[in-house]
């Protein structure tokens, strides 16, 4: 197989583009040049957003692309319609977020989409920017050429968003930790490889159309990801559970400042941890243990010096520790 990566250095295209290696496929990475893709592959060098960017594409055959584009809808159109000729199938991941809001727990594939979305579009929000980009790639591909991988919280090696390693790094300062409860709070998440393994796994069996992708709920618990936090970093944290509602009352933002963390019964836990995920598991969804997501991203980040990098155009997360310690009475 010959695989197309736009991206490829960083996060999710990373982790795409290690799992084709490992299957010994053709890998051309098509990427800015700010950071080394992984030894093994092709690197073109271009800017998806400036004038001619996409020069270095303008020949070449593949059987797949690989895109994760979140930014304006219309450089998907771009790539795509360069493409649609020389190229057999077309897999964008996406994202839950292109599901209007809200949508009540359980929700699957069919669930309604966010409205005012356009593959021509500059940038405008995460959901409708998505939405763009799936438009963008079912125009010049088709429905029976396009995979769209809706993908939930990504975690795992190579985090450039900083939920897991917020945690991790929290849970190695050791102390008191402010554990938001409930600890039987179910979670949905996908680790970065298995996404990875199932998305080229899908388009060997020719798969199309949309799919969520994210663990089933329940496959982690707030306890079990955070009981993993404090072990792989060596058991210096003491987890101090606390109700949400005390959280909440200390205005303390879900999600942003504890990350991965929403309370029950909200309306955003529903969108983001009760989605129905059967039809990806119908179709080869595996997914490995939250320790073991755990453990490899604390090896990872160890490996780097501790400090995990950070996309610029995502908002910073985690808790300020006056904030944590005024909550635990210290």
């Amino acid at each position: 197989m010959r695989l197309l990566m736009l991206g490829g250095t960083e996060f999710v295209g990373r982790a795409v583009v290690e799992a084709a290696l490992e299957r010994g496929w053709d890998v051309t990475v098509f990427h800015r040049g700010r950071h080394d893709p992984p030894a093994g592959v092709r690197a073109l060098h271009g800017d998806r957003t400036a004038p001619d960017g996409l020069a270095v594409l303008a020949e070449g055959d593949w059987d797949l692309v690989v895109d994760t584009w979140s930014g304006a809808p219309h450089v998907v159109r771009d790539s795509a319609r360069l493409l649609k000729d020389r190229v057999r199938r077309y897999v964008y991941v996406s994202s839950c977020s292109v599901y209007a809001w809200p949508q009540p727990a359980g929700y699957d594939e069919s669930a309604p989409l966010v409205e005012g979305a356009s593959p021509d579009a500059g940038q405008t929000d995460y959901a409708r920017d998505k939405r763009g980009g799936e438009l963008a790639v079912l125009d010049a591909f088709g429905e029976e050429r396009a995979l769209l991988v809706r993908a939930g919280l990504i975690l795992g090696p190579y985090e450039n968003i900083g939920r897991l390693p917020w945690w991790l790094a929290r849970a190695a300062r050791g102390g008191p930790v402010l554990a938001p409860g409930p600890r039987g709070l179910p979670l949905q998440y996908v680790d970065v490889r298995d996404l990875a393994e199932w998305t080229l796994g899908a388009v060997e069996s020719a798969a199309s159309g949309a799919y969520n992708l994210i663990s089933p709920s329940g496959h982690a618990t707030t306890e079990t990801l955070l009981d993993a936090c404090a072990r792989v970093t060596g058991g210096r944290a003491e987890l101090r559970w606390t109700g949400p509602e005390v959280v909440l009352a200390a205005g303390i933002e879900p999600w942003t400042q504890l990350p991965v963390w929403v309370p029950p019964g909200s309306e955003l836990h529903d969108m983001l941890h009760s989605v129905d995920v059967s039809k990806a598991v119908r179709d080869g969804l595996r997914c490995r243990p939250v320790e073991e997501t755990v453990a490899d991203t604390w090896s990872w980040l160890q490996g780097i010096g501790g400090t995990a990098p950070r996309r610029p155009d995502r908002p910073v997360v985690g808790l300020d520790p006056l904030v944590e310690d005024k909550v635990l009475g210290g």
